[in-house]
């Protein structure tokens, strides 16, 4: 009581101390408090906020300097629209939630931590949080009215994208934080409205970012819209136009640099493709020779065959004649004998070749893969582009600069490695010595920065100056060998520190680990590589080669305090209070550490060696204190060389008993050929024919006239045309294998050609080629075929009726696509180069062709519609740049209103196998356009895109630019990698906004064309055919050329001081080739070429290079463990991947691949297609596992229905939504839901097959599903979620499973195949469950235990209307109608005494009398009593009539299963197809086999009906009716009472029939018999 009277009088006292300040009276509080409408107290010790009660009315009021620690008592002041509360120890936002109409808030100068409660009040437009403990920036995503923001003088590091949803801000301020990357700047970009920014208020501390370079001019560039930074005025346009020239500038420069590190890696890969031809000269060679010999052996052969069947059609007609000279007879016998073991030799010589050619082909492929495997090392350990766009990112705060002897620094670090290398540490793994391969310095002004800073005030703190030197070292970063060292790791380290590395939260190390020793800190990695690889069963150079190769990160450390390790103790800050670090010697490091640690040190030799004394493991607590300053790229040097085919310029013919092989060719093997190539018979050379002419022709055919020619052999000559060809008009079967043969042109009309070999030649087109209807079999392999799609169209018009085409071995452009292209276009073949098509194939090349159109679902997904050019730093074109970032996505419903045509101002079709451009009439406001790696010949389609700016063509088969000449506003043009052989004058003209021309990797040979590109600024034409001097001078009147790159064309090598020339002639250039123009370049040019003109000094030239994209990624049995495909849009006209038999656990980075189609990755161990995440912490178990398992019935008490249906899986954004087939097969998959399988909308096929699946969920997001394949799992039940949205699923596989019971199939509405085999279902009960599909058609339940009983195909059939196969067993009439009436015997029927209680309804009930009853087609062999017996069942003996000797067979044969692949529009699929062993063979045999009477089955089933009245239609059948049996196929009874394996099927009745005893229903009755005799016939 005396308390609570305390706190009231402190009230009291607190409200007049208010009213005192405000001029009020308290007496009179009750008048004057609601007429109030501002407050006001300054420093005055208000301990809390209270009497807000008496001022109903208030607007504004202002606390400043009080003890306030909660803001309370404001939910009386709801009209309250100003609030200061600033310099009160507030600690906590809340109370607020009544003051609605807020629109100021001031709580700056407190304790506030976190930025909460503020979601009611959406009215605020100004908050000032400045001079508070705020870190995070969160709690304003509904503040959509914000102006102006201060959190000045906080802890906030990141800004992210939190500032999105306040697009009205106008006003931030955010200095005296710890905002330290350009990357955070950059997400402010996204405020439209905001005008002033400070970062470095003169108030406060500047933010790390505003003392690094170029801080000023990246904020400028990414918001133009400012008008004041840091309190200075910028609203000026000059400042703006300097920003972004000065940005631009950045952006070429580094544009330029990257293309230079590209070029160098296509010149080294080039280096390796020219290796690689050289090997394989030998082995095609050896092809050749064996290809050539063998056909001149078939050919002789084939006279040898020819001779022998005329001899003996001579010697029969001459053993009838001359019976009695037996003389004759052994010599004929002998000549037999002679020509029979030549024919022998021929056989055991071509038998030989063709192994050896078998021999050369895998040593082709060895190659082939040998190749391939350094294309992705020298790919995978480039990181040298990643560096520059980080220093593009960072503004050149973050560079690499990479060393050479030359540089002191570089020997310093090569001795401190060399120096912590122990070769006994390394010597059981057969490590001799550590190569250094390259060594960047990172020079990072942030992190220094911070270190430097952290460092002073450590000096500043504890006075040990004279221990500094022993505080500061240099150590090697430890990476956690159970992680793959990744690019993107690697960056975020020396760009951010190690302050966010992943590996750290994962495996929650609360301090960085560092090392003072190679061994400790490799030896690791090195173990874990080889178990791996141990593991995975590899050959000893797959050991050598997992580890040999390492990437080494040194940091400057400094230690600080440091205290050894505690065994005991793990190494967290709370164990080693005061301590700024821990360290560990070698002597204590864990036991496991290394494997093989004991038997190093047991040799005398390494006792001996002090290093392990030295080798210590740190752990550091204070990121901020590691600075990496080094990175270091080495190889060890192993005992063992292991001899490389392409590090090495060898001969590739090595000795015998060599270790390693692979892909070289042993002296043993060259004997080997020699040995075979003299076998006998040895084959005389016959002269080659140059000319061939009428009487050649008929010699070579063995013919009299033309007409009698069938087959033409003409291999192994000197011919290049074949003259009067045609006029064989009965040629069936033409070879001209191993000519000189450039075209094909005299090959037409020939129409019964059906073979036709022209294989080994010159051939370079198809044009000419004709009038070959007939043809099914063509050879082109071994020639010199390029142009695709001419001549596939030429095959196409030609050949319609082609089976078998070969085309291997010829350069052909897009090589990836080619067999897809051919499959697509040619729909009659069934093999090409070798290989038989499959469906699957035949699926995905329909898919391919139908892709390779421009359509409105493509326009619709590849577009967007910014008005804005992106302001970010990158060297891509703007139309992948914003295919990739922009949310500006036309809404899919946006199709049926033809006015989202000219929204489109962005589209991006790469890597779509477009042929042709077309339908973009109506983009009549595209700016940006991408069409890279197609199949377009030329450009067209784009006339109606008046205002495109930016146009990239690369990768593709265009041969001139006439089609851009219209587009008068572009300014950057891209056409690398296409078949450019000239640039035409009338087409730049026009072009006077073009600032970028890029046409790299071209055979431009003059740059004629460029002469009045006076706009152009930047020219990239390398990897071209220029090669004339005075080509240079067309480019001397483009005043404005700042960058031009010819690096690769012949005049760089032919033209002497190459360099100076273009540098003089060309004075505005800033850089040459990759190489910047510096003052003493201009100087030495001018001393050199000063004062030389000549009368061709008019220059106009034009350049541009790219990659050549991979549209197919391929690399099984590789040890993947994760995709990192960046930049991703080098990958971007990828459609099929097979990534099968690695070790991937999720899609990784295959998700930022748009096209992809067909995704194959069994044999893998995927858990998630992303990375797997650890669990919300604010989640109960129970929320966890519905968010895992929506079927589970956890956790859905909350949520309505529609949400609970909705899924996990729909709320999480979709990916790969042009994914339609996905293979995870045997991946030890055991839990769907975490797959997050329904992120694939589109999926189509779903195999899952092998894996360790016991639950089916997670398939709620998949609409579009058809066929899902879970084969070989445990599932044991399906649950009531399993398939609660798969009403599109056709064919479903659960073989080799644990079901039990089929419950919850209703949702398969669409379901026509299911494969059940092999499961432990028992019970017939669970078969008659599958009536709920009603569209079932095929079904399999063998290996049940519920397929032994007999009649569980009886059931099924009658239960399954639709049912058509079973168990791979057809199901035709008749079963079904035995199958109807087992079922009713088997159910029982009751008594019936009337024709209504026999279920004959239509019958008239007032019959007084039995009714006579006619019984027609009834075999009554075994007498009527048994058959109205009390069971109605046939003994055994009583036989099918459809079941003669060819049909039993039929039946009882076993059912051949097999994979066939089928044809979807999704691409690649399988089903199963059981075929009985016979029955296709009998069918045609036996067209009684199969009978079709539907009306007689309604009769039978009556018969059995009338079972109750047996005495009645006795008497009936005797008295009135007639009985009619039909004449059944008796078969042997040799088995007698033995069961056959299949099922005892029942004798069928006809028809049974109760009619009154009138002529009307005899006549009736006699009608509808002489129907059935008809049908039956």
């Amino acid at each position: 009581m005396i308390q609570s009277d305390n706190q009231n009088q402190n009230r009291e006292e607190i409200i007049k101390e208010l009213c005192t300040c405000n001029g009020l009276y308290y007496e009179k509080i009750d008048q004057e408090g609601p007429e109030t409408s501002t407050l006001e107290m300054f420093f005055s010790g208000y301990p809390k906020i209270v009497g807000m009660s008496f001022f109903p009315n208030l607007t504004t009021l202002t606390l400043v300097g009080q003890s306030i620690h909660k803001i309370s008592d404001l939910e009386y002041c709801p009209l309250l629209k100003n609030l200061w509360i600033a310099e009160c120890c507030l600690t906590k936002i809340d109370g607020l939630q009544y003051c609605t109409n807020l629109e100021k808030l001031y709580l700056y100068y407190n304790e506030i931590s976190t930025i909460e409660n503020l979601e009611a009040l959406t009215k605020l437009e100004v908050i000032w949080l400045n001079n508070n403990q705020i870190k995070v920036i969160q709690g304003l995503h509904t503040l959509q009215n914000l102006k102006e923001l201060n959190l000045a003088g906080n802890l906030i590091n990141k800004i992210g994208t939190c500032f999105d949803p306040n697009e009205k801000l106008e006003r931030l301020n955010l200095s005296g934080n710890r905002i330290r990357s350009f990357k955070e700047l950059t997400n402010l970009a996204s405020l439209p409205h905001l005008k002033d920014l400070s970062l470095n208020d003169p108030q406060y501390d500047p933010n790390p970012i505003c003392l690094l370079c170029n801080y000023a001019t990246h904020v400028l560039y990414h918001m133009p819209q400012l008008e004041r930074l840091d309190t200075y005025d910028v609203s000026e346009k000059q400042i703006k136009v300097l920003a972004e020239a000065t940005v631009m500038k950045k952006i070429m420069y580094y544009n330029m640099r990257v293309k230079s590190v590209h070029r160098q890696l296509n010149e080294e890969l080039e280096k390796l493709k020219e290796r690689k031809w050289k090997l394989q000269k030998l082995p095609e060679d050896r092809i050749k020779l064996f290809s050539c010999n063998m056909k001149h052996l078939e050919r002789e052969l084939a006279l040898l065959q020819t001779s022998r069947q005329i001899q003996s059609n001579k010697s029969i007609k001459n053993k009838m004649l001359e019976m009695e000279k037996s003389i004759d007879d052994s010599e004929n016998a002998d000549e037999v004998s002679e020509e029979s073991n030549l024919e022998r030799k021929f056989f055991m010589k071509l038998d030989a070749m063709r192994e050896r050619i078998t021999f050369w082909n895998r040593k082709l492929d060895e190659i082939e893969k040998i190749y391939q495997m350094e294309i992705k090392k020298k790919k995978s350990n480039n990181l040298i582009v990643q560096f520059l766009l980080t220093e593009l990112e960072t503004v050149g705060n973050t560079r690499f600069e990479e060393g050479s002897p030359s540089d002191s620094w570089f020997n310093s670090c090569y001795d401190l490695i060399l120096s912590r290398f122990c070769a006994w540490d390394f010597k059981t793994y057969g490590i001799t010595g550590v190569k250094i391969n390259r060594i960047f310095r990172v020079h990072n002004r942030i992190l220094r920065m911070i270190f430097e800073e952290k460092f002073q005030m450590f000096l500043d703190k504890e006075e040990v100056l004279n221990e500094t030197e022993k505080m500061l070292e240099c150590l090697f970063y430890v990476f956690d060998p159970h992680m793959p060292v990744k690019k993107k790791q690697i960056l975020q380290v020396l760009e951010d520190g190690f302050q966010a590395v992943e590996e750290h939260k994962l495996l929650r190390r609360d301090a960085v680990l560092l090392s003072n020793s190679l061994s400790v800190c490799e030896r690791p990695r090195i173990e874990f590589l080889l178990q791996q690889t141990k593991d995975e069963c590899k050959n000893s150079n797959d050991l050598e080669e997992s580890f040999i190769h390492g990437k080494l990160i040194i940091a400057k450390v400094f230690l600080g305090r440091s205290v050894p390790a505690r065994e005991r103790d793990p190494i967290h800050q709370i164990n080693y209070p005061g301590a700024n670090s821990v360290f560990r010697p070698q002597k204590h490091l864990p036991s496991g550490t290394s494997r093989t640690a004991e038997e190093m040190y047991s040799s005398m030799e390494h006792r001996n060696c002090g290093c392990h004394h030295r080798q210590c493991e740190w752990f550091v607590f204070d990121h901020e204190l590691v600075l990496p300053e080094y990175f270091v790229e080495f190889e060890y040097t192993t005992l063992v060389k292991v001899q490389s085919l392409f590090s090495t310029l060898s001969n590739v013919i090595v000795e015998e008993g060599k270790k390693d092989t692979e892909g070289f060719i042993l002296s043993g093997d060259l004997q080997h050929d020699d040995e075979v190539m003299n076998m006998e018979p040895t084959v005389k050379a016959r002269p080659k024919i140059v000319c061939l002419d009428e009487k050649t022709v008929l010699s070579v055919a063995k013919a009299n006239i033309y007409s009698q020619i069938v087959v033409l052999n003409l291999h192994g000559n000197s011919l290049c045309k074949l003259r009067d060809i045609s006029r064989l008009t009965g040629l069936r079967k033409l070879i001209v294998s191993f000519n000189e043969f450039t075209c094909l042109d005299d090959v037409y009309h020939l129409p019964n050609l059906e073979y036709f070999d022209a294989s080994h030649n010159h051939v370079i087109t198809l044009e000419g080629i004709r009038g070959l209807s007939k043809l099914k079999y063509l050879d082109l392999s071994w020639n010199q075929l390029k142009k695709t799609g001419e001549e596939i169209s030429v095959l196409r018009k030609h050949t319609s009726n082609l089976l078998s085409l070969d085309i291997r071995h010829n350069p052909w452009h897009k090589p990836a696509s080619l067999r897809l292209s051919v499959i697509g276009r040619l729909k009659a073949l069934t093999h090409l180069d070798g290989v038989q098509i499959t469906e699957a194939e035949v699926a995905a090349a329909l898919c391919f062709i139908a892709g390779s159109k421009i359509t409105q679902a493509s326009l619709l997904e590849h577009s967007r519609t910014d008005e804005t050019r992106p302001r970010v730093l990158s060297v891509h074109p703007y139309a992948k740049i914003l295919s990739q970032i922009s949310k500006n996505k036309l809404d899919s419903q946006t199709h049926f209103n033809s006015s989202w045509y000219p929204r489109i101002t962005v589209l991006n079709l790469d890597g779509q196998h477009l042929s042709k451009i077309a339908n973009l009439e109506k983009l009549e406001n595209l700016r940006w356009a991408s069409f890279s790696n197609n199949n377009l010949t030329k450009i067209e389609g784009l006339e109606s895109c008046l205002n495109l700016e930016e146009l990239t063509l690369d990768g593709n088969c265009i041969s001139n630019l006439e089609g851009i000449a219209k587009l008068t506003k572009i300014t950057r043009l891209s056409v690398n990698n296409n078949h450019l052989t000239s640039l035409e004058r009338c087409v730049f003209e026009n072009l006077s906004h073009l600032h970028y021309l890029s046409l790299e990797s071209n055979r431009i040979t003059s740059l004629i064309g460029l002469q009045k590109a006076y706009t152009l600024i930047e020219l990239y034409i390398s990897n071209n055919y220029v090669s004339a001097y005075h080509e240079i001078y067309h480019l001397k009147g483009l005043n404005n050329l700042v960058m031009l790159d010819m690096y690769g064309n012949l005049i760089v090598w032919k033209q002497d001081n190459y360099r100076l020339s273009v540098i003089f002639h060309l004075p505005s250039l800033k850089a040459l080739d990759g190489i910047a123009v510096e003052p003493a370049d201009i100087e030495s040019a001018k001393d050199l070429f000063g004062g030389r003109l000549t009368c061709d000094m008019i220059a106009e030239r034009l350049g541009h290079s790219d990659f050549t994209k991979m549209e197919e990624l391929n690399w099984t049995t590789s040890t993947i463990r994760t995709v990192d495909l960046v930049p991703a849009d080098q990958f971007r006209n990828i459609c099929n991947v097979n990534l099968q038999n690695n070790n991937l656990t999720s899609f990784s980075g295959l998700i930022f691949l748009p096209n992809v189609k067909i995704l194959c990755l069994n044999y893998n161990h995927i858990e998630s297609i992303l990375p797997r995440q650890k669990p919300q912490n604010h989640l109960t178990n129970r929320q966890q596992l519905y968010q895992k398992v929506i079927s589970s019935g956890y956790g859905q008490q909350g949520p309505s229905k529609g949400s609970r249906d909705a899924g996990f899986g729909e709320n999480l954004p979709p990916i790969m939504q042009s994914l339609e087939v996905l293979h995870l097969g045997y991946n030890g998959i055991n839990n769907l839901a975490q797959l997050q399988l329904s992120r694939l909308k589109n999926l189509k096929l779903l195999f899952l097959q092998g894996n360790e699946i016991s639950q089916i969920e997670g398939l709620e997001g998949l609409p579009f599903l058809q066929e899902l394949v879970l084969d070989h799992n445990r599932v044991k039940t399906i649950t009531e979620g399993s398939f609660a949205r798969q009403s599109s699923l056709l064919a479903l596989h659960l073989e080799e499973n644990r079901l039990r019971e089929l419950n919850n199939l209703q949702p398969l509405v669409k379901l026509q195949k299911l494969f059940l085999g092999l499961n432990k279902i028992q019970e017939l009960s669970e078969l008659e469950k599958l009536e709920v599909i009603p569209s079932l058609k095929e079904l399999s339940v063998y290996g049940n235990p519920v397929s032994r009983k007999m009649t569980h195909r009886p059931l099924l059939i009658f239960r399954l209307p639709s049912l058509q196969v079973l168990d791979g067993i057809a199901v035709n009439m008749e079963e079904r109608a035995r199958a109807e009436l087992h079922l009713i015997e088997q159910q029982g029927i009751p008594i019936a005494n009337s024709p209504m209680d026999c279920g004959f309804s239509g019958l008239p009930i007032t019959f007084s009398k039995h009714p006579p009853l006619r019984v027609t087609n009834v075999n009554l062999l075994e007498g009527i009593n048994n058959l109205f017996g009390s069971d109605l069942v046939f003994p055994h003996v009583l036989e099918d009539p459809l079941l003669n000797e060819a049909n039993k067979r039929v039946m009882h044969s076993p059912v051949r299963r097999k994979w066939t692949d089928v044809s979807d529009r999704g691409g690649s699929r399988y089903t199963r197809r059981s075929i009985c062993a016979t029955c296709e063979d009998k069918k045609s045999k036996n067209p009684g086999m199969v009978t079709n009477n539907p009306r007689s089955i309604h009769a039978e089933i009556a018969l059995r009906q009338v079972k109750g009245a047996t005495a009645n239609l006795l008497n009936q059948l005797t008295q009135h009716g007639t009985l009619r049996t039909a004449h059944f196929h008796q078969g042997s009874r040799e088995n007698g009472g033995r069961h056959s394996p299949q099922p005892q099927y029942f004798c069928i009745f006809r028809c049974v029939r109760m009619t009154p005893a009138s002529p009307a229903s005899h006549t009736a009755e006699s009608q509808i018999c002489q129907q059935e005799a008809g049908a039956e016939q």
